[in-house]
């Protein structure tokens, strides 16, 4: 008998990337839940009806909280009472499990998983891979994954339907809660995305400062991926000693001297506390 997944939030933007994979799987039985009006004429467009959400949640095996980070621990609470026992919550961020907001209930299983999206460097099976840059549709990424509470046989369930629903998945990497925080947000985004920020404002700088806008798109997306690849170690190559005095002289007036603090414990919850409760931070 195949598995049955609730899929909470199946028309939103997260959960139609899962909807997608997972409507065409005999490996499981799916019952998609929605309360939006929009999102529930989204998914009757893909031929898909709604399970009312204590219907589907109290025979599934696994549930998917495909909602918002903000959301995910008070929907949590709303359906954990509903789940039967030895059930379990498959959350796709780390966000409201390393703020401790998910309500848990002993008798249930809480695995956390998250794509690392397709790698910028490396080989994809086509031209189709190539263009799917978020992943999921047909370029092969790594995940990761964390168990938050439960058994081993709980986690490797979790495992194989992110491998269906994150696919084609190569590696499913496995962390700590507190690990996949500092990836995310910490590396990936109060880091790397800022990071991305700052060299797309730096071109539009350049634009404003005169040059032609096709020619500072040109020059910044070729003089990004250099560097990195000489960092990641894709290509055999050292800066040169002008790019390195460069390097030196931008990086002191750029960058804070004490920006690796953002990676402290207390910083990393700080950042989640901002994301899942903006109204505290303004």
């Amino acid at each position: 008998m195949a598995p049955v997944v609730a899929v909470i939030g199946a028309g939103g933007k997260m959960g139609l990337r899962v909807v997608t994979r997972l409507k065409d799987s005999a490996q499981y039985e799916a019952r998609y839940c929605e309360v939006a009006p929009a999102a529930i004429e989204r998914l009757a467009q893909a031929g898909l009806a709604v399970t009312p959400t204590v219907d589907a949640v109290s025979v599934a095996d696994l549930v998917i909280l495909a909602v918002p980070d903000r959301a995910a621990g008070g929907i949590s609470a709303e359906l954990a009472p509903l789940a039967r026992p030895g059930a379990c919550f498959l959350m796709l961020d780390p966000a409201a499990a390393m703020a401790g907001e998910i309500a848990r209930r002993p008798d249930l299983h809480y695995v956390v998983a998250h794509p690392c999206h397709p790698p910028m460097f490396g080989q994809q099976p086509s031209d189709a891979a190539r263009a799917d840059y978020f992943g999921g549709i047909a370029a092969w990424q790594d995940i990761v994954m964390a168990l938050l509470q439960g058994s081993e046989e709980a986690y490797a369930m979790a495992e194989n339907l992110c491998r269906t629903i994150m696919a084609p998945v190569r590696h499913a990497h496995r962390v700590t809660v507190e690990q996949m925080a500092i990836l995310e947000p910490a590396m990936a985004e109060v880091v790397g995305a800022a990071a991305a920020v700052l060299i797309h404002q730096a071109m539009e700088e350049a634009v404003a400062r005169g040059v032609p806008r096709a020619a500072a798109e040109s020059f910044m997306l070729g003089h990004a991926q250099v560097p990195l690849a000489i960092l990641f170690g894709v290509i055999q190559a050292q800066f040169s000693d002008a790019a390195r005095i460069a390097i030196a002289w931008g990086t002191e007036r750029i960058i804070q001297p004490d920006w690796r603090r953002v990676f402290e414990p207390d910083q990393v919850q700080a950042a989640i506390h901002a994301m899942l409760h903006p109204e505290a931070s303004t």
